[in-house]
């Protein structure tokens, strides 16, 4: 087994369990607990669990949110990739949907400058980085921005997007189940994503595979209230399946 296999099934298994044992996933997996400890080392640096002693415990199960910050630095070729497939989905003019979030910003980064697109943002970040393009038309939502995600949220977001209608959303995601859904850490960015998903006659969510199977506080859509699901090649094939079976048409990049 590639280490890379048995990171993703510690992770499920933290996830599923609510904390990892570094001896007994030795036992499970017949290596040594040193090379358990690396992939614990590995999976904390991604921001998917925390080493805690004698094993790990998943970040959503301590209600930690890494900063946007912390977020951008982990699955950057993952996300360079989604982003890349995402382009895909872009309509050669018209008005889309970018989510707050490091994934989309990659997105936003390679955005085509040539397009007449009137871009929608509740990101802070966002909207200063397509600022600099001057065939697109960039409108940031309004509301309260969250430090650590920089995102708009509360009641002037949702008035905006409640008069907003789009070709395109893209949404980023905490987490992503079969069982749950479409699942992020505050009630406030969850309001807001839902709107996003009613503002769009397309809906695609961008997340890379650490994503999947997480079920974080607040649900914010089903999978077939979505379009399409942007993911990475870690995604194992199992979990794809899965995904599918829940009627929701997956992108491996």
């Amino acid at each position: 087994m590639f280490a890379e296999e048995r990171q993703q099934r510690i992770a499920e298994r933290a996830r599923a369990e609510g904390r990892v044992d570094v001896a007994a996933l030795a036992a499970a997996f017949a290596v040594t607990t040193e090379t358990i400890r690396r992939d614990l080392t590995a999976l904390e640096r991604q921001g998917v669990v925390k080493k805690v002693h004698g094993g790990a415990i998943p970040l959503e199960r301590l209600g930690f949110e890494p900063t946007v910050a912390a977020r951008d630095t982990v699955q950057t070729a993952a996300k360079e990739r989604i982003a890349a497939a995402a382009l895909n989905e872009v309509p050669a003019e018209g008005a889309i949907l970018l989510d707050a979030g490091t994934t989309t910003a990659r997105l936003a980064e390679i955005l085509p400058g040539d397009r007449e697109l009137t871009v929608v943002t509740n990101s802070v970040l966002i909207a200063s980085l397509l600022a600099a393009k001057p065939r697109l038309t960039v409108l940031i939502v309004g509301g309260k921005v969250r430090g650590r995600t920089m995102a708009a949220v509360d009641d002037w977001a949702l008035r905006a997007l409640a008069d907003t209608y789009v070709d395109v959303a893209f949404l980023g995601a905490n987490g992503v189940s079969a069982e749950r859904g479409l699942t992020t850490p505050d009630t406030g960015e969850a309001a807001v994503k839902r709107a996003m998903i009613a503002a769009a006659r397309k809906s695609v969510v961008l997340a890379d595979h650490t994503k999947v199977g997480n079920d974080c506080l607040a649900r914010f859509g089903t999978l077939d209230q979505v379009d399409l699901f942007v993911t990475d090649t870690g995604l194992d094939t199992g979990l794809t399946a899965d995904l599918e079976a829940a009627d929701l048409k997956v992108v491996r990049a």
